[in-house]
């Protein structure tokens, strides 16, 4: 006899979970086919993966902090790879803190810090590519500038698309997906860059993320720290909608209502995908409720001051309003800014100078703010970058591409704080202990978020894929 131990899992859109189809296919070698199953889970209650998060805030580190200088520092090894920082005392006694994080030290209790993320895509957009989908792509070493439709859809655009395939999903005044403050690669080379990674690639672009646009060239100029006007703030669904002002937006409303009018008269009612797509733009664009928790001026100078007065830490601050507000996953993109860049060649010490501290305070005031309001219990946040740095000081004492060590924090969301996990050599070049790989990463992010890590969507082509092909969440993690 066959037990059912446990009902076919299946998401809204009727996604089947790669595993059980493989345990339906083996039933099916027993004489019990898969109609017989099918039939056999209508008196099984539905179980799901346990929800320990409502929100996820990636803060994407782009351009490769090294490990040495912030999570995993050797103060033993040789003066040319342990770098000029030391290790300060946090609240974990096992981690070892760069000096210039105190106020994340001061904190270590609310988070766990990976020291073994590991994988050989020693690139920047493969790298980001591969972070921020759990996917290991076809991306051009040292090229991959340009995203495309054949990308690997994001952790993010995902769940988007379970959103949208929800009763109404489509009617939401915020999305469940969202990248601030601008999409990756627009501050580098006067914007040429379009880095691939956060887009929904296959998937269809009407499950890219809504994405801010700030235009910021220097330290005075960013108007998410000055009281900005509509006209100076745009958003975007990537591919969907203009870069306009909302204002804009709201002024071509009417406009388009009328058109779409017409529209249906001439097809019968009839409407495409792009169409809806358009309209949801729209209505995102147009929301009230999306407007407010844009409007970064409704939070208090002091609270502003705490995240800091720079672009990564007014973005942090916007991320918390967003999942504050109901959206589901958020990327927050430290990329090159005022000038500086995580990819430090050369001068490291002068780069980390600047990135450290502003990376420090946002991310600490991120976690304190979450949890002063009850929310860091449901949102998890994650900070890493693609890649980590060569453990060997080049001689202008920088540090190249290093892909096979590098850390990844953790907090809230059911993360158990004052941990660390994984293992690197005396060089911190090798994992030696416990390897985490960008596949393991992103099978996390989808169980906290109560999402089937072996959930299976269907291509263009209706093939089902695996959102994840390989890999396991990190379940131990959690608390």
């Amino acid at each position: 006899m066959l037990t059912i131990r446990r009902p076919l899992a299946a998401t809204r859109s009727g996604a089947v979970s790669r595993r059980r189809l493989l345990e339906i296919g083996g039933a099916g070698l027993l004489g019990l086919t898969l109609p017989k199953v099918l039939a056999a889970q209508e008196a099984t209650p539905r179980s799901q993966p346990v929800t320990k998060a409502k929100s996820v805030i990636f803060l994407f580190l782009f351009g490769g902090p090294s490990q040495l200088e912030t999570f995993d520092l050797k103060p033993d090894a040789p003066a040319n790879i342990r770098g000029p920082y030391r290790p300060i005392r946090s609240r974990t006694p096992e981690l070892l803190i760069s000096e210039m994080l105190p106020r994340l030290a001061a904190i270590s209790d609310k988070y766990c810090v990976i020291r073994s993320m590991t994988h050989t895509f020693n690139d920047h957009s493969g790298g980001g590519h591969y972070m921020q989908t759990g996917k290991r792509w076809q991306v051009p070493v040292g090229g991959g500038f340009v995203a495309t439709p054949q990308d690997w859809p994001s952790i993010g655009s995902v769940v988007e698309y379970l959103a949208q395939q929800a009763p109404g999903g489509l009617d939401r005044s915020l999305p469940a997906y969202a990248t601030v403050p601008n999409s990756l690669g627009r501050l580098q080379e006067n914007g040429q860059y379009r880095r691939p990674g956060e887009y929904a690639g296959w998937l269809g672009g009407g499950f890219n993320p809504l994405t801010t646009r700030v235009d910021k060239r220097d330290l005075n100029d960013n108007p998410y720290w000055r009281d900005c006007t509509e006209e100076e703030l745009s958003f975007v669904l990537e591919g969907l909608a203009p870069e306009v002002p909302i204002r804009t937006l709201r002024e071509r409303a009417s406009l388009l209502e009328q058109f779409e009018t017409v529209q249906r008269r001439i097809d019968g009612g009839a409407a495409t995908n792009l169409d809806r797509h358009r309209r949801r733009a729209l209505a995102l664009a147009t929301s009230e409720q999306a407007r407010g928790a844009l409007d970064i001026r409704r939070e208090p100078a002091r609270l502003r001051d705490a995240y800091g007065r720079h672009l990564f830490g007014q973005s942090c601050l916007l991320a918390r309003r967003l999942v504050e507000s109901g959206v589901r996953f958020v990327t927050v993109h430290y990329d090159c800014v005022d000038g500086y860049s995580w990819d430090s060649h050369r001068n490291n010490e002068d780069v980390q100078k600047h990135l450290l501290p502003t990376f420090d305070q946002a991310a600490s005031a991120l976690i304190a703010d979450l949890d002063s309001r009850g929310l860091l219990a449901e949102t998890l946040v994650v900070a890493v970058g693609e890649m980590g740095r060569t453990p060997k000081a080049n001689a202008g004492w920088g540090r190249d591409h290093w892909s096979t060590c590098f850390p990844c924090l953790l907090a809230g969301g059911g993360i158990r704080g004052g941990a660390v996990y994984g293992t690197s050599d005396s060089h911190a070049a090798y994992v030696t202990e416990h390897p985490v790989s960008p596949e393991d990463l992103a099978k996390t992010l989808y169980w906290s978020l109560g999402i089937d890590p072996e959930l299976m969507l269907h291509n263009r082509e209706g093939r089902p894929i695996p959102i994840v092909e390989s890999g396991s969440p990190l379940t131990r993690l959690f608390g």
